[in-house]
């Protein structure tokens, strides 16, 4: 049997961009991408107060998202998509072991999930060309992008070290292994 193809989608939300993000096009082309050719599509969308409220405007994901018919959601309050929602349960429901992670914000919750999912034994690779973030005081939002990529390519989780691939990579893994 051929390997799960599930691709888990962190906030790309109409209220996250409301605060510009760098190369929104090509970053929803290369989800949009992974999610036409995925199993199983898990989108994560963020709620609190001042726009991102359930059922809101700014809480919706980008209209130009690609949301597969039987995608599965979930909400989160933290940048963590773990932390305290049903996304644990959901993945054994599913019996997943394995996804990829692309979405926003790279330095936040795309970085945060990544990490306890790893720390939770799950084989995560990231679509290192499919997340993205905003220029931040520190650092402008290329070299965040570069520098957690890097970050990831290096943790240290002996047995379950974390991916990086270019989606073109992913895909091309997935047609081989149908």
């Amino acid at each position: 049997m051929s390997e799960k193809r599930v691709v888990m989608v962190v906030d790309m939300q109409q209220g996250v961009f409301a605060t510009p993000r760098i190369q929104r096009e090509q970053c929803v082309s290369r989800i949009n991408q992974l999610t036409q050719a995925a199993d199983t599509v898990i989108f994560i969308q963020h709620t609190e107060a001042g726009g991102l409220e359930e059922g809101s405007e700014g809480f919706a994901l980008l209209p130009e998202l690609h949301q597969p018919e039987g995608a599965h959601y979930v909400t989160k309050t933290a940048c963590d998509a773990f932390y305290r929602t049903s996304l644990a349960a959901l993945l054994s429901e599913l019996d997943i072991h394995h996804f990829v992670l692309c979405g926003c914000a790279t330095d936040y919750c795309v970085d945060t999930t990544l990490k306890n999912g790893v720390s939770r034994g799950y084989h995560i690779t990231v679509a290192g060309d499919a997340h993205t973030t905003a220029h931040r005081p520190a650092a402008r939002a290329e070299t965040l992008i570069n520098h957690y990529n890097d970050v990831w390519r290096d943790l240290i989780a002996p047995g379950n070290p974390p991916g990086v691939k270019l989606t073109e990579t992913i895909l091309a893994h997935w047609k081989a292994n149908q």
